[in-house]
């Protein structure tokens, strides 16, 4: 199994570094520099550059409209991303239903939507979690019922990520209440602007909209907009969360928060030193980057697999694993290194436009990533759900 990189693709990676230095809105890549919040306008822009590049989906096969990279492209890129101070690719549409549409959906279902996720015409948000229903997904209880050419839906779904812009959300509900758990759920494609469906914002530890809970009551969904046959929701849900698990690993975006927290530490002093000289300190951070070297050959193990035409399973679970507890790991280590200067907190320049002296927005969002990234380990399946999967899978246990 061969690890290291081609000629061909250091070469794609150059590529990709003089494409972001030069395609990439200085206001944009400054916002994400400082961890300020984007707008909605601000990813549209961006993913409306990288689909007139031909990027925005990475994923994607050629015959319905991707590069047709592999998935070391797809990883030199997303790293590359991450190191320029890229916004991340809002991922359910492009990332998420869109691959369970080229595999379960109908050819209708794939000409309507594909191009339209493409030209983000649709912004789409995810309606799995219920209050009732998180980890053990299988115990959701919002209900389709059969009227006619449409299923009438109630229920509700809860930490719906940017729902307040999305148009449109891939839903699972239960059309079958007196089958198994996982037999009865079935995959549909909601219009948000559907008359009974209402958003509520959930307000987040660092102050930020930007989950919701999505109340759906009497909505009327096509019997068309279903994916796959009825109570096969569960299979496309699957195949989904294993795309879901791999991402939040978030190797490049660990990569860059280490780079800015060994940058900052060494200007930071601790009694006339710089803190990364003060023993305790430095151990942590040494830990933290052996831990992360590791992971990344773990992935780039799973990388290599996927180039040799195996497809990642549990794999992505232990990803997901170490991937958000050593992002939770450094945002609290960046947070350690600022001290007292992490405490103070400006919403308005946060999610708004207010300015800020340079020594206060360089520290202005420690405290808010350090609580923003308390998810981490608990969406996308929480980690001790995905422990007992690879215990399970992996280890056989």
């Amino acid at each position: 199994m061969n690890l290291t990189f081609s000629p061909e693709e250091q070469a794609f990676r150059e590529k990709v570094r003089r494409f972001l230095a030069d395609a990439l809105p200085s206001d944009i890549r400054e916002r994400v520099r400082l961890g300020r919040h984007l707008r909605a306008d601000d990813h549209i822009r961006w993913q409306n550059i990288l689909s007139e590049q031909g990027w925005l989906a990475a994923n994607w096969p050629v015959e319905h409209g991707g590069p047709g990279w592999g998935p070391v492209q797809r990883h030199i890129f997303d790293e590359e991303c991450a190191a320029a101070h890229a916004p991340t690719v809002v991922p359910f549409g492009v990332n998420m239903v869109a691959p369970v549409i080229m595999k379960f959906g109908s050819v209708e279902q794939q000409r309507h939507y594909l191009p339209r996720i493409l030209n983000n015409q649709d912004w789409w948000c995810q309606g799995y979690s219920e209050p009732g229903a998180g980890s053990d997904l299988a115990g959701l209880s919002t209900r389709a019922v059969r009227d006619g050419d449409h299923y009438i839906v109630n229920g509700q779904k809860t930490w719906t990520t940017l729902g307040q812009h999305a148009n449109m959300m891939f839903c699972l509900v239960r059309t079958d209440p007196h089958a198994k758990k996982q037999a009865g759920i079935s995959f549909l494609l909601i219009d948000m602007q559907s008359p009974g469906i209402t958003v509520r914002p959930i307000i987040t530890l660092d102050g930020a909209h930007e989950v919701n809970e999505v109340f759906l009551d009497n909505v009327r969904v096509p019997l068309e907009n279903r994916v796959g046959e009825e109570g096969q929701g569960w299979t496309c849900a699957k195949f989904l969360l294993t795309h879901e698990r791999t991402g939040i690993a978030g190797l490049g975006h660990a990569k860059q928060a280490l780079r800015h927290l060994k940058s900052l530490a060494t200007r930071v002093q601790h009694r006339g030193k710089p803190l990364l000289s003060l023993p305790s300190f430095r151990q942590r951070v040494v830990k933290a980057e052996l831990e992360l070297m590791a992971l990344e050959v773990t992935n780039l193990r799973v990388i290599a697999a996927a180039r040799d035409g195996g497809v990642p399973g549990a794999e992505s679970s232990l990803l997901k694993v170490r991937g958000s507890e050593l992002r939770q790991e450094i945002s609290e280590l960046t947070r350690r290194a600022l001290g007292p200067a992490a405490l103070p907190f400006f919403p308005e320049f946060l999610h708004g436009d207010e300015s800020l002296d340079d020594n206060d927005a360089q520290s202005a969002a420690a405290s808010a990533q350090y609580f923003n990234r308390r998810k981490l380990s608990i969406y996308g399946g929480a980690n001790e759900i995905q422990k007992s999967i690879v215990a399970k899978t992996i280890l056989r246990m």
